[in-house]
């Protein structure tokens, strides 16, 4: 049954019954009549006491905006003075340390670069360099200096002290504001700031400024809309800067020097539009309650019916989760178990009554993985599991052990809380069976061909034990004869029976090394120089006399841990393998051999090339594997061990097409001795199987 189904007949017959008006129903219309008309009653109730609260919150709130306006302006008006003082400071370094036209070519820069005040016209009204010697001589300096300085004697001892609070604390300092001649006062405020050079005092550089224009210049047109700003003067009358308005609150300037203030005010008054929109909310919200109440009996109904499809939905979903043979699990993010399907416990054995509740260490667990399920169960509960799930093992009731997948998701309600953990159980004991059935098999198939890739290697390997073995049995010989002959000494004889021993104990650890490779044992790694090792290789072989392979060595010197009798066989095998195709080519047979490091990347790298008819593109992806062979006869186990002697080195093994040659292009990549660990970077070898 989906949502969209009409309900049955008699489901529905049975909700026409209940929209029926039962005997009491106009009674119970009338207790809620009443019921409404208390709530109206304590909803104007609240509206009022909101409406109140409202009005005393928006006076308190205006009156802290206020505090909080003139606060900002306060911090403005600092910021853009300390950032003028910079900007003199820059013109006094210039002064001092620049050429005669720096400071000028240093305000032309600053009307770009400079602060607000610097850039705003008519705020600073004359500025320059004042020397240190020439500190209260009012015919230097800027050219309005003189003219206050003279104006009236306030003016002067304010420039003077100026000056003196410059030097004696080395920071800026303010003088004004200064008077005309008849005693009235002007909006022309001085800044110093001084200049020192090693510590010594050097001079100030000067500026006159229009306090009226600073401040109009510092008051943003959004703030003088619904601010009045006047400039006051501690012990004087106020400066007007815009309309004056009641309430203002006053702010200081912090000017070293002149005591200034700021008065700010609003202009009008803030609506008190909060309280009328939540009364019209209030109203609103008790309409909406009477048309509530008009569709809660019509709510009911549909409630009724959804309930009925929620009912037969539960049954249609417990019916499904008891059908499907997957367990089904949920517990808290305590670890309790909350529910458990019929599958589950039949896959336990154990009864739903004996699950729900019981938290670690559960039933099914088997006795001695108690303590690793107890800690794989508090990394489930914490984290859930990953996209592959979690394999543990648990046990029936009757014994045997079961192999099981596990996979958790999280358990939510509606509002995204979660709440613990869901499980799906899937039995893959039968799995797990066949996956050791197979193992098993490809274990004896390994075996095999193991044993034929030491037949391939011993036979490759036959003509290095034939020459300790000639040359013990000619030893023998030798010494036999002399013995005979009573013409050997006891002297003569030692180095002689030294020389065999060692001889057979070359091919007893020949003998061993092949052993040692079948069995898959630890190959015996030492240091060698890989260049002496390729040369001794080379020389061995008959055709290298006749020219056809060239050695090209790039490093002088190239140390890798390996192990010799490997090493020697897979050059051996390569540059065999490179002649054999070099000679079916169509032109002159080469082979060219490459030997490099790269310190860089820790790796040795050998090249064989030949100029025969080279690999296929469809032959790459299998030239490795074993008993593939591109030969007419060949066994296919060439490459192969050469391969697998490459990987148990920690190296890797290429094959593509030489440049110059035209032919095949094996490379060899082995990690230096010296060089770093090479593991991590190299790819996931593939390896031949029958081969160790």
């Amino acid at each position: 049954m989906t949502r969209t189904e009409p309900l049955p007949t008699d489901q529905t017959r049975d909700f026409a019954l209940l929209q029926q008006l039962p005997p009491g129903h106009v009674s119970r219309s009338r207790r809620t009549l009443f019921w409404l008309l208390g709530l109206l009653l304590l909803l104007v109730g609240a509206v009022v006491t909101l409406v109140l609260y409202l009005n005393n919150f928006e006076a308190e709130e205006e009156t802290r905006r206020r505090a909080a306006d003139a606060q900002w302006l306060e911090q403005s008006v600092q910021f853009h003075f300390r950032r003028l003082e910079d900007d003199l400071l820059v013109l006094a370094r210039q002064t001092v340390l620049g050429d005669a036209n720096a400071p000028h070519q240093r305000a032309k820069t600053l009307e770009v670069q400079g602060g607000l005040l610097w850039r705003e016209p008519g705020v600073v009204l004359s500025h320059g360099w004042l020397a240190a010697g020439l500190t209260h001589d009012a015919r230097v300096g800027p050219e309005r200096w003189q003219l206050d300085w003279t104006a009236h004697p306030a003016n002067a001892q304010a420039l003077a002290t100026m000056q003196d609070t410059t030097r004696g604390l080395r920071r800026s300092a303010y003088a004004g504001l200064m008077q005309q001649a008849d005693g009235s006062f002007t909006d022309v405020l001085w800044l110093a700031v001084p200049f020192f050079d090693r510590g010594q005092f050097v001079g100030n550089y000067l500026a006159a400024l229009s306090l009226e224009r600073a401040v109009r210049s510092l008051v943003p047109a959004w703030f003088a809309q619904g601010h009045s700003v006047r400039l006051v003067v501690d012990d004087m009358g106020p400066i007007p800067v815009s309309a004056s308005a009641d309430h203002p609150y006053r702010a200081s300037m912090n000017l070293p020097g002149p005591d200034l203030f700021l008065e700010v005010a609003p202009i009008g008054e803030q609506p008190t539009t909060v309280p009328r929109i939540f009364f019209l909310v209030a109203l609103l919200f008790l309409a909406g309650m009477l048309t509530s109440l008009v569709a809660l009996r019509r709510d009911f109904v549909k409630r009724q019916q959804v309930q009925a499809r929620l009912q037969a939905e539960v049954a249609l979903r417990t019916a499904m989760e008891n059908s499907v043979t997957i367990g089904l699990r949920a517990w808290d993010q305590h670890g309790k178990i909350l529910y458990v399907n019929q599958a589950f416990c039949s896959m336990v054995g154990y009864a739903a009554s004996e699950l729900v509740g019981r938290s670690a260490p559960l039933p099914y667990w088997p006795a001695d993985q108690a303590d690793e399920l107890q800690l794989v169960h508090r990394d489930v509960i914490t984290q859930g599991t990953q996209g592959d799930g979690v394999e543990l093992q648990f046990q029936h009731r009757n014994g045997p052990l079961l192999d099981v997948l596990i996979h958790e998701a999280p358990l939510t309600t509606a509002d995204g809380e979660q709440l613990g953990w869901m499980s799906s159980v899937l039995d893959i004991s039968e799995r797990k069976r066949a996956q050791r059935m197979a193992a098993l098999q490809q274990d004896k198939l390994e075996a095999s061909g193991r044993l034929v890739a030491v037949g391939e290697v011993a036979s490759t390997l036959a003509h290095e034990l034939n020459q300790p073995l000639g040359a013990l049995s000619s030893f023998a010989n030798g010494l036999l004869n002399r013995l005979r002959g009573g013409n050997i000494t006891l002297d003569e004889l030692e180095p002689v029976v030294t020389r065999m021993a060692r001889l057979a104990e070359r091919a007893g650890g020949i003998i061993k090394r092949v052993n040692a490779f079948a069995r898959r044992r630890e190959l015996s790694r030492q240091r060698l120089e890989l260049v002496a090792v390729l040369r001794r290789v080379l020389a061995s072989m008959g055709d290298v006399q006749s020219g056809q392979v060239l050695l090209v060595n790039k490093s002088q010197s190239i140390w890798i841990d390996a192990d010799e009798l490997m090493l020697e066989h897979l050059i051996n095998n390569l540059v065999a393998n490179a002649l054999d195709w070099a000679h079916r080519g169509s032109g002159l047979a080469q082979v060219r051999v490459e030997v490099d490091g790269d310190r860089r990347q820790g790796l040795a790298s050998l090249v064989v090339a030949d100029s025969g008819p080279g690999v296929s593109d469809d032959d790459r992806e299998t030239i490795f594997n074993a008993f593939f062979s591109t030969k007419e006869g060949g066994m296919g186990m060439g490459l192969a061990i050469c391969r697998s002697i490459v990987e148990a080195h920690h190296g890797r093994i290429e094959v593509g097409r030489d440049p110059e040659l035209g032919g095949a292009r094996f490379v060899v990549w082995l990690p230096l001795a010296d060089g770093p660990a090479v593991a991590s970077t190299l790819p996931t070898p593939l390896v031949a199987p029958g081969v160790p």
